[in-house]
């Protein structure tokens, strides 16, 4: 099975992730959503929030599960059985700082490889920090989101 690991914080999920999962399902059989927890960082959803958000928008596409993990994503890849992990590239600069954890990644296991996909033009401005911070300033950030997402939102 082609099992793969799509991490990041999603807070929140965006149209730009949900392309990429979008994309990527005919490549894998599985893909798991994981959660990274960062002690180190505070988001503005919690943990809970943003799962709900990936099982309401896949409640009918049965390749897709969610988790939160905490941890190097090379040895959650371990633990899930996943032999991929896939980012999203906007731009040029984003290349560059995937390709050095990915190159890390290899490093600490060769039997994970980390697979790339870029992000459509019409989502390469489309980010959590700025959807985030249109949200903190009372903005309408729907152009951004799934309507999963958008629906709860109201309190924002």
């Amino acid at each position: 099975m082609r099992v793969c690991l799509f991490p990041g914080t999603f807070d929140p999920v965006t149209l730009g992730h949900t392309d990429i999962i979008n994309r990527a399902l005919p490549l894998f059989d599985k893909i798991i959503v994981g959660i990274g927890i960062n002690p180190s960082k505070e988001p503005m959803f919690s943990a809970e929030q943003r799962m709900q958000w990936f099982r309401d928008i896949y409640k009918d596409e049965p390749k897709i599960e969610v988790h939160t993990y905490d941890g190097l994503t090379v040895n959650y890849c371990k633990t899930i059985g996943a032999n991929f992990i896939l980012r999203g590239i906007r731009f040029v600069s984003d290349f560059e700082y995937e390709k050095t954890i990915a190159d890390a990644n290899r490093t600490l296991d060769r039997s994970v490889e980390t697979v790339f996909l870029t992000g459509e033009p019409q989502y390469t401005s489309v980010a959590s920090t700025i959807v985030r911070d249109i949200l903190r300033h009372h903005g309408d950030a729907s152009p951004f989101l799934p309507g999963a997402v958008i629906k709860t939102l109201k309190g924002y």
